[in-house]
C-alpha cells in the first residue's frame, strides 16, 4: 500500500521543482523590472520618445501641415549646398581628431606607465581641461589665436606675417588642437585603467622568451586593450560632434567655411528658419550614419579581441 502511494508523490516532485523555478524566474524578471524601470522610463521619455516625433517631422510637410511628404524633405537636405559642405567639413574634422586622440592618449597612457620623471606634472597637465569652464578655455584660445595674439606676436618675431587662424585654411588645426588638448586627459586615463587590468603573467612569459617590446604591445597588449580601444573611440566620436559649442563661441553663426559643421547647418535651419522638417531630416541622417560607424566600430573589435575571450 504504502509502495502505490508514493509513485504519485515522486511524479509530483519534479512538477513542484518546475513550478518553483519558474516562480523564481518571475520574481527575478519583476525585481530586475523594478529596477530597471526607472531608467528605461527616462531613456523611453527623453530618448526615443523625442526622436520617433523627430522621424514623424521629417515625413511631413509642415508643423501646420501634417501630410504626408514622402521623401521630399530628405531629397531638400541631401541637395542642399551648405549640408554638403557641413557633412564634408565634419567629415573631415572628425577623421582626423578621432584616430589622433586615441593614439596620442595611448602614447601617453604608455608613457605613464614607465618611469618618467615629472610624472605627476606630466598628468596635471593633461588632466587640467577637465576642471577648466568652457568660457576660459575660449578665452585662452581667443588670446592665443587671435590675429594679434600671442601665437602671431611670436611668429612675427621669425617674420612670419600675422595669420587670422580662425578665418584662414589653418582653422581646422585650431580646432584640432583644442578638442586635442579638452580629450586626452580623460582618455589617457582610460587607458591606464586598462593597461592595469592587463594579466602580468603574460607579459613576464614574453619576458622570458625574449620578446621585444613591440611584439608585447601588438601581441598582447593591444589585444586585451582593444575594448577600451573601441569605447576610447565612440567617446571620441560624440566629443567630436560636441566640438560645435566651442566653435560657435569663437566664430558665431556663421564661420569660416572650414569650421561649418553639421550642427552649424541644423541650428541655423532652427534659428533662422524655423525649418522644422529639414532640420528632422538632417538630424535622422545624422542618426542613421551615427549607428552605422558604431555597428562597423563593434564588428571590428569583435574580430580583433574574439581570440582574448575566448
Amino acid at each position: 500500500m504504502e509502495k502505490t502511494k508514493s509513485k504519485p508523490a515522486r511524479r509530483i516532485r519534479p512538477l513542484r521543482r518546475a513550478f518553483d523555478r519558474s516562480n523564481d524566474a518571475i520574481r527575478n524578471v519583476m525585481h530586475a523590472s523594478c529596477f530597471l524601470g526607472p531608467s528605461f522610463l527616462g531613456v523611453l521619455v527623453f530618448f526615443i520618445v523625442p526622436f520617433g516625433v523627430v522621424v514623424y517631422y521629417s515625413f511631413i510637410k509642415g508643423p501646420m501641415d501634417a501630410s504626408f511628404a514622402g521623401l521630399a524633405n530628405y531629397e531638400s537636405v541631401l541637395t542642399n549646398g551648405a549640408f554638403h559642405t557641413a557633412v564634408k567639413n565634419t567629415l573631415v574634422f572628425t577623421g582626423i581628431a578621432v584616430p589622433l586622440a586615441v593614439v596620442l592618449s595611448l602614447v601617453l597612457a604608455l608613457m605613464l606607465e614607465c618611469r618618467i620623471p615629472l610624472k605627476s606634472q606630466f598628468r596635471t597637465f593633461f588632466l587640467s581641461p577637465m576642471v577648466v569652464p568652457i568660457a576660459s578655455i575660449i578665452l585662452v584660445w581667443q588670446v592665443l589665436f587671435h590675429s594679434n595674439g600671442v601665437v602671431n606676436e611670436f611668429l612675427a618675431n621669425f617674420g612670419v606675417e600675422k595669420i587670422d587662424w580662425l578665418k584662414s585654411d589653418f582653422c581646422k588645426v585650431v580646432i584640432v588642437v583644442l578638442f586635442e588638448w579638452k580629450n586626452l586627459g580623460y582618455f589617457m586615463i582610460l587607458f591606464m585603467a586598462a593597461l592595469n587590468n592587463i594579466p602580468r603573467t603574460l607579459l613576464e612569459v614574453a619576458d622570458v622568451e625574449g620578446a621585444s617590446a613591440l611584439h608585447k604591445f601588438f601581441k598582447i597588449k593591444l589585444r586585451y586593450l582593444s575594448p577600451t580601444v573601441l569605447f576610447v573611440t565612440i567617446l571620441a566620436i560624440i566629443n567630436s560632434f560636441k566640438v560645435f559649442r566651442e566653435i560657435y563661441l569663437l566664430t558665431g553663426d556663421y564661420p569660416y567655411t572650414g569650421l561649418y559643421m553639421m550642427q552649424h547647418f541644423m541650428n541655423n535651419m532652427f534659428n533662422k528658419n524655423l525649418d522644422y522638417q529639414r532640420l528632422s531630416a538632417a538630424a535622422v541622417i545624422l542618426a542613421l550614419g551615427m549607428v552605422v560607424l558604431i555597428a562597423i566600430l563593434f564588428a571590428v573589435e569583435n574580430w580583433f579581441g574574439k581570440d582574448v575571450e575566448g
